[in-house]
């Protein structure tokens, strides 16, 4: 019989419940629809290989966010993408890999060759699923639960990734905790420990703990966000961690070239991935993405090839310290 995974995320889990709690008590109330008689704007032409969806269900997920709850599933198979062994024989851990852009990561690196570790909360669901992608892939993959916030367990995290498969190529720091607020005094200190322990406290701690046992050629991928590069009136504290977190990557990079230790950041634009359907109302989801020049949130699966692009020497070996927008927007 399959033993069950220990909770170790739950109290973080619940804080974040709690958290959220407090805020949609705080909610304005409804200003109503986008209205039925107005013109239904012309949707601009697909500009992948396949068209991706552009209206966003009215759903609010309970946080952390549960991909298997969510009504539209977020695509990350990306069916058309064709590995070519940018990846072959390398390892990589990924946080917050059990779903959204993480999961989407996961399978385009096993698609690369990649075997693959995956550090969540408490989504055992979405991690199973993950697994079960990566494995399809033909690659290995590690689950591990707990949180970033403790930098005992980043520690342990990276040593259990080295015990399975004895070497660690790639890093993608991706974890993440996001929840708006119509005001500054509705940050509390809770709230912005929270939002700053999990997105650069984290992300340094797995990083401080990966680094001893990288080898020239590595590298380290850092989830950064748009509104790192042009900020955002509702999400004061997250914002101020994602321009933290390219301080650290031009910084880190800096510091490990000497080492043949390459680290940038991907900075995407709306995403459709639990978080945000986590973090919004129902009303305010649906109009998620529609101020993008392409009128919809991008899926993980068009993000995903960016990670493999800067993890891959083969593609990406002459770069370091970049933030590289992916925002579905003309500039930044």
């Amino acid at each position: 019989m399959q033993k069950k995974p220990a909770a170790k995320g739950a109290p973080a889990a619940e804080k974040q419940r709690q958290l959220q709690r407090e805020q949609d008590r705080k909610e304005p109330a409804a200003k109503g629809g986008r209205g039925k008689d107005k013109e239904k704007e012309k949707a601009p032409p697909p500009t992948g290989t396949r068209q991706q969806p552009q209206e966003m269900p009215a759903q609010h997920l309970e946080k952390p966010g549960l991909e298997a709850d969510m009504a539209l599933k977020p695509r990350f198979v990306a069916p058309d993408y064709r590995g070519s062994g940018k990846l072959k024989g390398m390892v990589a851990l990924i946080t917050g890999g059990d779903s959204g852009i993480g999961r989407a990561v996961a399978v385009l690196y096993a698609r690369e060759g990649a075997d693959v570790a995956i550090v969540y909360l408490s989504s055992h669901v979405d991690a199973q699923e993950t697994r079960r992608h990566v494995e399809k892939e033909g690659r290995q993959c590690l689950l591990i639960a707990g949180d970033v916030k403790d930098s005992a367990f980043c520690k342990q995290a990276v040593e259990r990734t080295i015990e399975e498969f004895d070497r660690l190529d790639v890093l993608v720091n991706n974890a993440a905790f996001q929840l708006h607020a119509h005001d500054l005094k509705d940050i509390t200190d809770e709230r912005l420990r929270e939002t700053f322990e999990t997105n650069i406290y984290g992300y340094f701690y797995m990083a401080r703990a990966a680094v001893a046992h990288m080898k020239e050629g590595a590298s380290i991928i850092n989830t950064s966000s748009v509104v790192s590069l042009r900020g955002s009136k509702e999400l004061l504290d997250y914002s101020a961690t994602k321009g933290a977190i390219n301080a650290f990557t031009l910084s880190l990079a800096s510091s490990l070239a000497d080492k043949g230790i390459r680290v940038n950041a991907v900075a995407p634009g709306p995403v459709w991935t639990p978080l945000n359907p986590a973090d919004r109302s129902a009303e305010e989801i649906t109009e998620f993405g529609k101020k993008t020049v392409f009128k919809r949130p991008a899926q993980p699966e068009e993000l995903s090839p960016a990670y493999v692009f800067l993890a891959s020497p083969v593609t990406a070996s002459y770069i370091t310290g970049m933030i590289l927008p992916v925002t579905g927007q003309v500039g930044t």
